[in-house]
């Protein structure tokens, strides 16, 4: 059975991911989660509307009513989970490749699912699933009026591209001029019409889904075809979505890119500058650049450091009241704007920081933040093996004394996929590479027999390809 990973369930769709785990798991959200409606939002994915079906029939066999968003983005859907006061869940594999899909669930109020609620619905979906998809005697099974009703919504972007463009409190963004890279994703059907409607002369590219292309050479994980349109284009700059839309990559007008941490440097910063930077902290994970973390230092603004998912920036931000934390990857997430992290209002806020400043993103990005080399490598495995970082820290502390206060390594399992993560910083990119392959080695030696093959390294600061957090 597939388990819960930093984002929900994930798998090849129809394989690991089949509409049988899918009902079930729409019986055991009602059970665990409780309330009689939910919203089910979907991606562009061929799979989608089979999952949808099956999880929304499962929910509304344990007698729950169904409100079917449609294609919409991931931050809409938990928009209308917080706008509404309901739970809600999305079919999408965010920046997977088309034969994946996934199920993301949203407690009432648009925030992700605590570990304790996780670890109860896991129970109850291993139960089901051995047991059956079935209420546990006919008594408990609704029937006639009891059985939840499944309805499409209307008029089901309004509401949220409001909040979206209300972010700005009346400021404009006329005189920009963008290329918008869709992942021919959930950000086609919005993302340039919100642009557009605030002014940005926009240029479209990969904004027709057929079903397969999601994230097809595509989007924040495929820059080159954005890059080279900017630049061909003579752009201000350039917006990459992933296949749902949670999370952004820019290119600025040279085609280079900004990925997450300039983002949230350069937005930390002006926070900062104009005084609605709460206690002058901002949240990121142990992938966050060391780069960053030395200028905001330079800054006198305070870095909280979490484990890699942005659910866990989150928690980070509601535990001490702040306002801005997220990924190196593109999850920005604005707390006092939104539940959870928003490609569209993050690609919004940047291009307000463009305009107000007068300055191009090249220098906005460069001022903000340098980023160290650093090279990650994927080493797949068989299967997740949490326990195996454990087992390498010997080698692992080896290569951190090698590399003292001017770099540093992490090693980590992926949370959705059969991966390890090695990463290293080093003031040379030959430095970080050096580091990068002795841990490479001593992860394959440790996965011995159950390794996959490697991805090739990606050096810089991770944003595109497939070697990203």
């Amino acid at each position: 059975m597939l388990r819960f990973g930093t984002d929900g369930l994930r798998g090849v769709a129809n394989a690991e991911l089949t509409p049988e785990l899918a009902l079930a798991l729409g019986r055991a959200a009602v059970r665990v989660m409780g309330g009689d409606r939910y919203l089910v939002g979907r991606d562009t994915r061929r799979s989608g509307p089979l999952l949808e079906a099956a999880l929304a029939a499962g929910m509304a066999g344990e007698g729950a009513d169904v409100t079917l968003l449609g294609v919409v983005p991931t931050p809409e859907v938990a928009w209308w989970s917080a706008h509404e006061g309901l739970p809600a869940a999305m079919v999408s594999a965010s920046h997977n490749p088309f034969p994946d899909n996934g199920i993301k669930l949203f407690s009432a109020g648009g925030r992700k699912l605590s570990d304790e609620t996780e670890s109860r619905l896991e129970s109850e979906l291993r139960r089901l699933l051995r047991d059956g998809a079935l209420p546990t005697s006919a008594a408990r099974a609704p029937t006639g009026s009891g059985v939840g009703w499944v309805a499409p919504a209307t008029r089901v972007h309004d509401g949220y591209t409001a909040a979206v463009v209300a972010s700005l409190e009346g400021r404009r963004l006329d005189g920009l001029s963008a290329v918008v890279d869709c992942a021919n994703g959930s950000a086609s059907v919005i993302a340039p019409r919100v642009l557009g409607d605030l002014g940005v002369d926009v240029h479209v590219l990969h904004a027709r889904p057929d079903g397969a292309n999601i994230n097809d050479g595509c989007g924040s994980t495929h820059i080159a075809d954005l890059a080279r349109t900017v630049v061909e284009r003579g752009a201000d700059l350039g917006v990459a979505f992933d296949g749902d839309a949670d999370r952004v990559l820019l290119v600025d007008e040279t085609g280079e890119v900004v990925d997450g941490d300039q983002i949230i440097a350069l937005c930390a910063i002006d926070r900062h500058d104009r005084g609605t930077l709460p206690d002058d902290s901002v949240v990121v994970t142990v992938m966050t650049n060391l780069g960053f973390r030395l200028a905001m230092e330079k800054r006198g603004i305070h870095v909280v450091e979490t484990k890699v998912g942005d659910r866990y920036v989150l928690e980070a931000l509601e535990q001490r009241h702040l306002a801005l934390g997220g990924e190196q990857s593109g999850h920005v997430i604005f707390r006092d704007l939104a539940t959870t992290g928003d490609g569209l209002l993050t690609a919004v806020q940047v291009l307000d920081v463009v305009v107000r400043s007068g300055w191009p993103l090249a220098t906005l990005a460069t001022d903000a933040m340098t980023r160290l080399p650093q090279v990650l490598r994927n080493v797949r495995v068989a299967e997740r093996d949490p326990a195996i970082v454990d087992r390498l820290a010997p080698r692992i502390a080896a290569v951190e004394r090698r590399l003292g206060d001017q770099g540093r390594v992490l090693v980590r399992p992926s949370g959705t996929e059969p991966l390890v993560r090695v990463m290293a910083e080093a003031p040379t990119a030959a430095e970080a590479e050096a580091a990068v392959a002795d841990l490479v080695a001593a992860v394959e030696v440790e996965a011995g027999g159950r390794r996959r093959g490697a991805s090739p390294p990606v050096s810089g600061a991770g944003p595109g390809g497939d070697g990203r957090p």
